[in-house]
């Protein structure tokens, strides 16, 4: 797989729609980009686009954005709340796939190094791509902002790294680094206190507040100031005044969310505002946020509850809106804000996106997939859905209060198996129309002729693994039926019962694929460990249905 990099620039335009879908005309203009969202702010007069690419379209398409924004927009007639100091007022770039936070930093060099001596602009790095750590704090790099930078761009210390040190009225400053993945966040309060709103913000920030006594700074024996950090690490946060909605909010940088997750800093925030006499009203995404993040959160909060977190991906996704009052100020549209859903191919899951009526009618037509290899998969999704379905009732039963964790494990196990089935689905058709592929290839010449016969190999090995994973999977979701029989609801024991029939048959399914296809595959040594290994599942799942039916029946009692 190439390597991916993500840019997050940030324009001080969030209102001239016209002006910012010209500079995101320029991104797309770039070959092999993809832009995957835009969230202008009018209070903050400022535009979040991210878009992603392999690095070198990333670099040309923020060059071009850089110049657009340098076109189209003058600073000296900017207002906004947002800190700033530049029509491109920072443009990150972050490693997203098969590529070094090092590597990335590399980019940001070059990225910076062309703005600066082509466009002639002022140009600071920033985090991982400044060599010099005493000035690779962005706060501290835009501290004085626009209005400032004037007289501190003339400071020897303050020199930029990039373009003149002459600070351009219209264009202002950019600042071009790498850093890991931030999610920018805004809490809402029931306020209209600036000064409120920031009195919460220096309580949870990282950097807290200076020690006041008395209306007095108070200084340590070094004779600098006493500082008493707040109570969430790798979180940045101020407090402003949102005209727009009429509310105050604390507007947050989470940069690191492995330490502190978007539901730690929104209960967090809630906890100091509630000491104050201040109540949480919602909170609002800038921008994109990992699907991790939401599902974290939504299994947090159900938690709390103490309900089952074994549920879909999509009820977690609710719970997590609903929960944190993401849909406050607007809907938020999951395909439209998760990153990985804005990343992914549409037609890797084509046959599980249809109807159940659609999908049974692709697999009665003549064409040869969806075939036997999917629905075995689809069977064995459908198995252990009745098992999770049973794991999630038996949490929730009415007496059963204290076994309500118990059953919640096993639900959130069963989710993984019912996901991983699902996306077999289309990977069992994608890997036949990969035989396919290879056989269509061009025979004329012996090199045309290896080429050929070595594509075969790889679809045919490919199109034997992927029935195994749907054995291996199917059979282990069988563990959980069995405890669900044994131990579920005893009203939803049939429900399991079913579960373990499918589960049992799409394991012998798979395995007919398995067999048939391993007839194609030329290294047989593979071939017989393949074979020896899943006539052993087989095996040994039909013995497991044989014990989950005999307990079925017994407490069906007729």
């Amino acid at each position: 797989m190439q390597p991916i990099i993500e840019c997050v620039p940030n324009f001080s335009e969030g209102r001239d729609m016209n002006i910012i879908k010209q500079i995101t005309d320029e991104i797309e203009s770039a070959e092999g980009i993809r832009l995957l969202n835009v969230d202008p702010g009018k209070a903050t007069n400022r535009t979040v686009v991210t878009f992603v690419g392999a690095p070198k379209a990333v670099v040309e398409a923020a060059f071009r954005a850089i110049k657009k924004a340098g076109e189209l927009i003058d600073m000296s007639k900017h207002k906004g709340e947002h800190p700033r100091m530049g029509a491109t007022d920072v443009c990150p770039l972050i490693p997203i796939a098969n590529i070094s936070m090092e590597e990335t930093a590399k980019y940001a060099q070059q990225l910076a190094k062309r703005a600066g001596e082509e466009l002639k602009l002022p140009v600071y790095l920033y985090e991982s791509a400044q060599p010099d750590k005493s000035r690779d704090n962005l706060s501290v790099i835009r501290a004085g902002e626009y209005e400032g930078f004037f007289k501190k761009i003339k400071q020897p210390g303050w020199k930029p790294d990039f373009g003149p040190a002459e600070f351009d009225a219209k264009r202002g400053a950019t600042v071009i680094g790498a850093r890991d993945f931030l999610v920018a966040y805004n809490i809402n309060l029931n306020t209209t206190s600036t000064r409120r709103a920031n009195a919460i913000a220096f309580d949870v920030r990282e950097a807290g507040r200076v020690k006041k006594e008395n209306g007095k700074v108070v200084n340590d024996a070094n004779g600098k100031p006493v500082n008493i950090p707040g109570s969430l690490k790798s979180v940045k946060a101020i407090g402003w005044y949102i005209e727009e909605y009429g509310i105050a909010q604390i507007s947050m940088n989470l940069t690191n969310i492995n330490v502190t997750p978007v539901h730690i800093a929104f209960d967090e925030v809630c906890k100091k505002a509630e000491a104050r006499g201040i109540r949480v009203t919602g909170s609002e995404l800038v921008g994109l946020v990992p699907l991790k993040s939401l599902l974290d959160a939504g299994k947090y909060f159900l938690k709390k509850q103490q309900r089952s977190t074994g549920v879909s991906e999509k009820e977690l996704i609710k719970i997590a809106v609903k929960s944190m009052g993401l849909d406050e100020l607007g809907p938020f549209k999951p395909g439209e804000r998760i990153i990985e859903y804005l990343l992914k191919n549409k037609a890797d899951s084509k046959l599980v996106r249809m109807s159940l009526t659609d999908f049974a009618d692709e697999t009665a037509s003549e064409s040869p997939a969806p075939g036997g290899g999917s629905i075995a998969a689809y069977i064995g999704s459908l198995g252990i859905s009745l098992g999770t379905m049973v794991a999630n009732l038996s949490s929730h039963k009415k007496g059963w209060d204290e076994r309500w964790q118990e059953f919640s494990d096993w639900a959130e196990k069963g989710q993984q198996y019912k996901d991983e089935l699902l996306r077999l689905v289309d990977m069992d058709t994608n890997a036949f129309n990969q035989i396919m592929t290879a056989f269509g290839l061009p025979k004329s010449t012996e090199e045309e002729k290896a080429i050929r016969t070595k594509a075969i190999q790889d679809a045919t090995k490919f199109a034997i693994e992927i029935p195994f994973r749907v054995m291996q999977a199917s059979y282990a979701s069988m563990e959980i039926i069995k405890a669900m029989v044994e131990t579920g609801n005893p009203n939803s024991v049939t429900d399991a019962g079913v579960g373990a029939l499918c589960a049992r048959s799409a394991v012998m399914g798979a395995f007919m694929n398995v067999r048939i296809n391993a007839t194609g595959y030329d290294d047989k040594k593979f071939v017989a460990d393949v074979l020896t290994r899943g006539k052993e599942i087989q095996n040994n799942a039909m013995a497991l249905e044989t014990e989950i039916l005999k307990v079925v029946n017994e407490k069906i009692g007729m």
